[in-house]
Formats: structure tokens, sequence, C-alpha cells
């Protein structure tokens, strides 16, 4: 169910981008992380740099979009759309903070949180979204430098990617477990 609410933005967004224009499905992305933070804010859980980040990048992309420039390309939309996500899972790590463990800490309980491999797999699951957002770029980049590409390419580059990067989330707490054991393995979002 979390990896359903964490997603449900950027499938909305991918969604709405192929049947819409650009600003409302920017604008009702943002709303929809808007929706999620609030669910966590009334489950009792902390609000969440990804979210909240994803609000501040849909939103001020869909009012540069709205104000400035209507009439840029759904790809460079994407293409913004995907740097900035990168940006708040960079700028996670960089603090010390992989917006991963966020979700991780509300999983476990202290003891578990305090294990060694803890931290260390919140990051290694934070670089595998990481590679994901940068795959996603790069078929950002290629939709827009090469035209000629069919709309399906860009769309199963992203979709590989983010499915991939949600496949070894929920994979690498079972190898964990089956390696060093229980204890480990529960500290990881995606072994419920």
């Amino acid at each position: 169910m979390t990896i359903f609410l964490i997603l449900a933005p950027f499938g909305t967004f991918a969604l709405l981008m192929l049947v819409t224009s650009a600003d409302i499905a920017l604008f009702t992305s943002a709303a929809i992380c808007l929706a999620v933070i609030g669910i966590d804010i009334y489950r009792g859980r902390s609000i969440k740099m990804l979210g909240a980040g994803c609000v501040v990048v849909f939103t001020g992309l869909g009012a540069y979009v709205a104000l400035i420039d209507p009439n840029l390309s759904h790809s460079a939309v994407k293409l913004t759309t995907d740097i900035g996500v990168l940006a708040i899972s960079l700028v996670s790590m960089a603090i010390g903070k992989p917006f991963v463990l966020q979700y991780a800490l509300e999983e476990v309980d202290a003891e578990t949180a305090k294990l060694a491999g803890f931290r260390k797999a919140t990051y290694l699951i934070t670089w595998a979204w990481t590679g994901a957002f940068v795959l996603m770029i790069a078929g950002n980049v290629l939709m827009i430098y090469i035209p000629g590409l069919p709309l399906w390419s860009g769309l199963l580059i992203a979709f590989a990617a983010r499915y991939s990067a949600a496949y070894f989330t929920s994979w690498y707490p079972q190898y964990r477990k089956a390696k060093y054991g229980a204890a480990t393995a529960t500290a990881l979002p995606g072994t419920n």
C-alpha cells in the first residue's frame, strides 16, 4: 500500500501527460502529493521529503507552464520533473537522510532502526531509485533529441525504470532476510 501511495502522483502525471495539458497534469499530481501527505498526517506519520519536494516540483513547474511558457513541450516538462525528483533524491542522501529512510523508520521498531545494516540498506534502496530517475531522464532526453522515436519507447523506459526500482525495494529486504536473518530484513520498506 505504501509503494502505491508513493507512486500515485507519478502514475497520474504520466497518464495525464498523454491525454491533457501539462499544467493540468502537474497541478493534479501536486494535489495527489498533498493528499498523500494528508493521509500520512492523519495516520500520525511524518511529512516525507519526497512527497513535499514533489509538491514543490509539480507546483513550481505547473506555475511556470501556466504563467510563463504554455508551449513548453511535454518532453521538456517530463525531463524537468524527473530532474527535480533526482535532485530530491540526491539532496536527501547528501544531507544524510536518504528519502527511503523516512518510510523505513515508520515500518520498524527503534531497535531494528539501530542495526548496523539498516542505514546501509536504506541508502542502497535510495540509490536504486536514483538510478531509476537517471534512466527516466535518459529516456526523456532521447525523446527530445531523437523526435522520430515512437512515444511508447519513452514510456517503456520510464515504466521499466520505476518497476525495476519498486521490485528491488521489495526484493532486497527478502535477500537480506535470507542472508542475515529476519531481524535485518524487517528493517526495510517493502517487507510487509
